[in-house]
């Protein structure tokens, strides 16, 4: 894992683009704002269950790993609900909740590291697009 494939960059990176089209509809403003709004909370809210979904798998593939994994491995899927429920109650959504799950994404990282899976290529990469899409999520919801 300390030296990534091509195809894992490009495709890490490639994940970028939704949300960054996103940010340029929003950008653009007209009839595609609010869908693009919503679109890029969907996704950021995905890609951090996703995240979850990779903290579970490194638990049960990892000998030993702390306590806390599996609990933590629920939470980004949990988080990402409650923040979507403001919107579903009708309230003034979804500006501070991208820009918390932004926050959320950007620092997931931490997380690898403290589980203890932290070779270096896949944290370089981790870092990189976490803190991408961290940055474009917290970008939407302060423009938004």
């Amino acid at each position: 894992m300390d030296a990534l494939s091509p195809n894992a960059r490009w495709f890490g990176y490639a994940g970028l683009l939704p949300q960054a089209a996103a940010l340029v509809a929003i950008v653009h403003g007209g009839e595609a704002r609010w869908s693009a709004l919503v679109l890029a909370f969907g996704y950021a809210a995905l890609i951090f269950s996703f995240l979850g979904g990779v903290w579970w798998g490194l638990a049960l593939a990892a000998p030993r790993v702390p306590r806390w994994v599996f609990g933590a491995a629920v939470l980004p899927s949990l988080i990402a609900l409650a923040l979507w429920y403001p919107w579903a109650v009708g309230q003034t959504w979804p500006g501070p909740e991208l820009v918390a799950l932004g926050m959320m994404i950007g620092g997931s990282p931490w997380v690898d590291r403290a589980i203890g899976f932290a070779p270096r290529g896949w944290m370089a990469l981790r870092w990189q697009l976490s803190l991408g899409l961290g940055g474009l999520t917290v970008a939407t919801g302060l423009i938004g």
